[in-house]
């Protein structure tokens, strides 16, 4: 496989966004590049781009939704994980693990605009979590349904 331009590796530093509307109910995207690969809003950060501005920056390409910075709640949390082989052609040579720093947002539940997915879908949070392919996808979703059914 084919190694990006240096300008272009991406940096091993991404925000993950879970999207929930008033109900719970999750917001998954499909990736264009795998079939049936489904996710919240993810996205590595850009150049001096702190995690919180890259949060905004993923939600309004892939989905089309501004929010308000009010609207976006840090979770003050991140988690390392090792990186899909399959994707490490994107980082810079060596680079195998990335910090993940997770934010949610509530949103009406209203078709996204998709730009980078091929399908979306609002699921039940014990489905969602089924769904997705990334572990700490799965965790977040497990964490926030704690949440959700505490508040």
């Amino acid at each position: 496989m084919d190694t990006l331009p240096e300008k272009s590796l991406k940096k091993p530093i991404s925000v993950l966004v879970l999207l929930h509307d008033a109900h719970g109910q999750i917001l998954l995207l499909e990736r264009t590049d795998r079939a049936g690969f489904w996710q919240s809003v993810t996205g590595s950060l850009e150049n001096d781009e702190t995690p919180f501005q890259a949060a905004l920056r993923e939600v309004a390409e892939e989905t089309g939704i501004i929010l308000p910075n009010t609207q976006l709640h840090d979770w003050q949390h991140s988690t390392v994980y090792e990186i899909f082989p399959y994707w490490r052609h994107r980082y810079p040579p060596g680079v195998t693990h990335n910090t993940e720093h997770w934010f949610s947002a509530q949103i009406a539940h209203q078709p996204p605009t998709l730009s980078e997915h091929t399908a979306y879908q609002w699921l039940d949070p014990n489905i969602a979590m089924e769904c997705v392919f990334s572990p700490s996808n799965r965790d977040m979703i497990v964490q926030f349904a704690k949440r959700f059914q505490a508040a």
